[in-house]
């Protein structure tokens, strides 16, 4: 990024969200939304673990030198994956294709072609995001938190047609 504060500041907006998390995981009677804000508080955690790594190369970047490259090298794909960086909260849903095949959660994969005397089709499961009302107190938190990083969230959970 260009801006030398840049990865501070990210950490510092994400360790705020996190303890913002955790101390309104406190008023949660709902055993889901306790669920929810135990995962947001652990992917916060682990995109502020990426960050301090990126900021420890670069800490060695500024101090060493660097003749083969390789703090350079790492440093370049340790801010590749932050910028590739997503919280999944619920559900994630994977579908190949090719094979006519689809797995959720990284579980087992599942094919969608079924045959029948009334011909072939393919049925593919679906995610529908979650709604404010569903996610309650979490909703406001996690709209701030895209707002202000460039984290994606991933809040829905799979349907079948």
């Amino acid at each position: 990024m260009s801006d030398d504060w840049y990865y501070v500041h990210q950490l510092a907006v994400l360790a705020g969200f996190r303890l913002i998390v955790l101390s309104n995981r406190i008023g949660c009677a709902d055993d889901f939304l306790l669920e929810l804000h135990d995962r947001l508080a652990e992917g916060l955690a682990c995109a502020i673990a990426r960050l301090r790594s990126i900021m420890a190369l670069e800490r060695q970047l500024a101090s060493e030198t660097d003749q083969e490259g390789f703090t350079a090298f790492q440093l370049q794909g340790e801010e590749e994956c932050f910028v590739r960086f997503r919280i999944t909260l619920l559900d994630d849903l994977e579908i190949d294709f090719a094979t006519y095949e689809y797995r959720i959660n990284n579980g087992e994969w599942h094919y969608a072609l079924s045959a029948d005397c009334d011909g072939v089709s393919i049925s593919y499961p679906s995610l529908v995001d979650l709604t404010d009302a569903e996610l309650g107190t979490l909703a406001p938190i996690l709209r701030a938190i895209r707002a202000e990083t460039i984290i994606g969230i991933s809040i829905a959970r799979v349907v079948y047609d």
